[in-house]
């Protein structure tokens, strides 16, 4: 009897010890920094004041492969987290001829898509331990190459543009210093430049462009 009781004496304090370290495990903390790799798809349309009604063969978008690196600094607060974070992308996205004439004109012109910056803050919730639930609103410079060939040679101009960008996303802790994320954001874009080289630069003007991305990343918390 003795025994026994010394058994599950022992059983017990090695569950005491166990319970608070397997719960610590499973207490993921999303403060501190962090890096990531990005890719996704993305897609950016024509809005609604540069819509071309008078020719179909014109579908105003273009979208392809999104890549990038993001960086960023969170500050757990419990059931809450805030952070700040930036973002250095680019994309495959271009505007194609179609039918060896027409192309995809989407109110910029003949483009691909070049880099993009950005900028701004996070707020999120945690569902669950381990699972945060986030939005995000921030600042985005895009740039967009005019293209331009003679049939020999291809001569590129950027247009930098400024905008906003609102997003959507979950982040999984896989471990308490990796992590995957899934999210959405909408950039829209009022004004932009011309930048031709050597510094110089055109005056601002209106544009309306919408920029739609899926993105999911993995990285690492220091």
């Amino acid at each position: 009897m003795k025994k026994l009781i010394s058994m599950a004496a022992a059983g017990t304090a090695a569950a005491a010890v166990a319970m608070p370290a397997h719960a610590q495990m499973n207490d993921y903390d999303f403060s501190g920094p962090r890096v990531e790799a990005i890719i996704g798809y993305d897609i950016t349309t024509a809005g609604s004041d540069s819509d071309n009604d008078i020719n179909d063969q014109d579908d105003e978008s273009i979208d392809g492969l999104l890549y990038g690196v993001g960086l960023g600094y969170d500050i757990d607060m419990g059931s809450t987290v805030l952070g700040v974070e930036g973002e250095y992308t680019d994309s495959t996205a271009k505007t194609e001829f179609s039918d060896g004439r027409d192309f995809e004109g989407f109110g910029l012109g003949r483009v691909d898509t070049g880099r993009d910056l950005y900028i701004g803050a996070r707020a999120g919730y945690k569902v669950q331990p381990d699972l945060l639930a986030y939005v995000k609103a921030g600042y985005t410079n895009a740039r967009f190459n005019v293209l331009a060939r003679d049939g020999e040679s291809e001569l590129k101009d950027n247009i930098d543009t400024d905008g906003y960008r609102l997003g959507a996303g979950l982040e999984y802790a896989m471990s308490p210093n990796s992590f995957a994320k899934f999210e959405y954001r909408y950039s829209k874009y009022g004004e932009a430049e011309f930048d031709y080289g050597n510094d110089i630069e055109s005056d601002r003007f209106d544009i309306d462009t919408d920029r739609h991305q899926i993105v999911g990343s993995v990285g690492y918390r220091f």
